[in-house]
């Protein structure tokens, strides 16, 4: 019989490697104390563009914790260059802005259908100076209410933005100005959905003019990547075993 605990460092990071993150989690680390060591390697945890071992890449969807957060990061050196969280409830704010200390070179966030506070977001901005790209992305809503709060914290942490997708955000037209003016450095606009806006007249010949690839409110959502539906009028995904992957590693 094959003794797995006489491979070869290199080999098993190999043979890990084949394996799904929430494999890797869930099972391989369970086995010996040496697979439970060799499970907490960044290599494993990185996206497909290599970088030396580095954690580079960072993509979780429909499921993660605090603790897979801090195995994926805890050994990263400053390197990381993108994180993707999508439907993320079970990651913490504090877990989250510990992150963006430790990763200053930081330009490209998405936090969409999470519900992170608004100071975990302007925490990125302040400890990422050259965050370029930025997507808070969540359910279109009709509601006529005013929820200009993020979009103050945008404008006031991250006037770097080339890149903004606010898709099914609830401010209305003092929110959109606060960005306008924020953010000069604008050039993709994503405000599909954005249904409490009233755009027309000089604000909305304000955002042609100075925004070279601008998606309005009622725009086609045919390339949108997730479930483009008015709040309410769908139920949330099951998040069953097939829906755990990290499809970016």
């Amino acid at each position: 019989m094959r003794n797995w605990l006489e491979l070869r460092r290199d080999v098993m990071i190999l043979v890990f490697l084949k394996l799904r993150v929430i494999e890797i989690l869930n099972n391989a680390q369970c086995v010996y104390s040496s697979s439970r060591k060799l499970s907490k390697e960044p290599q494993l945890f990185r996206s497909l563009k290599r970088s030396c071992g580095e954690l580079v890449e960072f993509s979780m969807k429909y499921f993660g914790t605090d603790d897979l957060m801090n195995i994926a990061f805890n050994e990263s050196r400053s390197s990381l260059r993108c994180i993707r969280l999508v439907s993320c409830y079970q990651v913490s704010d504090d877990v989250l802005v510990d992150v963006c200390k430790k990763n200053p070179l930081l330009d490209e966030l998405e936090m969409c259908y999470c519900s992170f506070s608004d100071k975990t977001i302007e925490a990125f901005g302040r400890s990422c100076p050259l965050l370029k790209s930025f997507r808070l992305n969540q359910k279109g809503s009709k509601e006529e209410d005013d929820y200009n709060e993020k979009a103050l914290v945008i404008a006031k942490s991250m006037s770097s933005l080339h890149r903004l997708h606010v898709f099914g955000n609830l401010m209305n037209n003092v929110g959109l100005q606060v960005i306008l003016n924020g953010c000069p450095l604008l050039e993709y606009f994503d405000l599909r959905q954005c249904f409490c806006l009233d755009l027309k007249g000089d604000l909305l010949k304000k955002c042609v003019d100075n925004i070279r690839n601008l998606r309005l409110p009622n725009d086609p959502t045919d390339d949108y990547e997730y479930d483009a539906i008015i709040a309410g009028e769908k139920v949330e995904p099951i998040c069953n075993e097939s829906n755990y992957f990290y499809d970016d590693f």
